[in-house]
């Protein structure tokens, strides 16, 4: 998953089309309609499909039909399927192929091995971009953390093993560019440790206080990327003027604000259903020509909640928030606590995640959020 996009796709056509010839469809069927959480994935996707009636760019909104099909088909596959013996498989192997990239990346750093794909010596993410890369590694590391602070049967080396890597990927979250992902990993870390200390809320907030800065710091004085990434975010945000943006100077915060506010007003004039699911490329080009025409167009306003109001309006949003509602309101009731931490993480980073990006369209990230909910937010017990 993390790998290869060719390399997952074909796995994921080989899984879907084993489906289909396995037979017991009305099982599956009960399966997925007796689950809120399903319910909510299926209607998100077809709030799509009935946006398309008074979408203009049709080729444009099947286009992001096709990108979304995972909340129709995929995801629903996947809850059929999963078995409650195979969660600690399903895991390793991500982690595993985590590994593996993580280590290309310290290869390409070090200078050890010629940069590949996406990977520079000075931003080693070679077989993703930066953007998809450091939040999957966020979540990586919480899973790992959470094995070494949670897992008591953990072997001895193990342990070692475990906590060798959650290091290693920690200091590679800052020498890869992600912002969204960096920002991320604070988040997660802030989660984790109210996880650990449960109930003691007081001392969780104070050891946030102080590790978490104490992060950043080692961080922005020890990365010089991480040094620029920080700078560079805090100036565009300060000096945002719209004619002051150049596409060529990598004004990219400068550029969401830009995109943010042309977007809002496209939605104040369709509030409530939206402007149709093809049609934002075409309606955003035509508020940037009206507002700064200096400025790029997009087809895509690097987040995910503007994208949504603008395509299918506050219905479409309301139904997007509450696939996350059913995935945290199933994990609190949850007796098992690895389930039950992870499941409350995984929403909680990705709504965070949004707000700087689509992360719900991108091929990596979008896999690996269908992967994760459908083992974790499945009650094995009845079903």
């Amino acid at each position: 998953m993390p790998l290869t996009v060719s390399g997952a796709n074909i796995i994921i056509v080989i899984i879907c089309f084993l489906w289909l010839l396995s037979g017991d469809y009305k099982s599956k069927f009960n399966v997925i309609i007796s689950n809120k959480l399903m319910i909510a994935s299926i209607v998100f996707y077809f709030l799509h499909v009935i946006g398309m009636i008074w979408t203009e760019d049709i080729s444009w909104g099947f286009h992001i039909l096709h990108k979304m099909w995972y909340f129709l088909l995929l995801f629903p596959i996947f809850f059929t399927i999963v078995k409650k013996d195979y969660i600690k498989l399903y895991i390793s192997a991500f982690l595993l192929a985590i590994s593996l990239t993580e280590i290309a990346s310290y290869l390409v750093w070090f200078e050890v091995i010629e940069p590949f794909k996406n990977a520079t010596v000075e931003n080693p993410t070679p077989f993703m971009s930066h953007i998809s890369y450091n939040p999957i590694l966020a979540f990586s590391i919480y899973l790992v953390l959470h094995q070494v602070f949670f897992n008591k049967n953990l072997s001895n080396l193990l342990f070692l093993l475990f906590s060798f890597f959650s290091i290693s990927m920690i200091i590679n979250m800052f020498i890869t560019g992600g912002r969204a992902g960096q920002v991320t990993f604070f988040v997660m870390l802030s989660i984790l440790i109210f996880q650990i200390f449960d109930k003691q809320r007081f001392n969780a907030l104070i050891v946030s206080l102080i590790l978490i800065p104490s992060i950043f710091f080692v961080a922005y004085q020890s990365s010089s990327l991480f040094e620029s990434r920080v700078n560079s975010a805090i100036q565009e945000a300060i000096s945002y003027e719209p004619q002051n943006i150049s596409s060529n100077n990598g004004s990219s915060v400068g550029l969401r604000v830009n995109f943010a506010i042309n977007s809002w007003q496209v939605i104040k004039e369709n509030p409530i259903i939206g402007i149709g699911t093809g049609d934002f490329p075409n309606e955003y080009l035509r508020i940037n020509q009206l507002n700064s025409a200096n400025l790029p167009a997009t087809t895509n306003p690097h987040n995910m909640y503007i994208l949504i109001l603008m395509e299918i309006g506050v219905i479409g949003l309301l139904s997007m928030l509450s696939i996350f509602y059913y995935q945290i309101k199933f994990s609190f009731n949850s007796s098992n606590k690895f389930l039950r931490d992870v499941g409350i993480t995984l929403p909680l980073m990705f709504l965070v995640m949004m707000l700087s990006d689509s992360y719900l369209l991108g091929h990596y990230t979008t896999l690996m959020y269908v992967f994760f909910s459908s083992f974790l937010y499945k009650d094995f017990e009845t079903n």
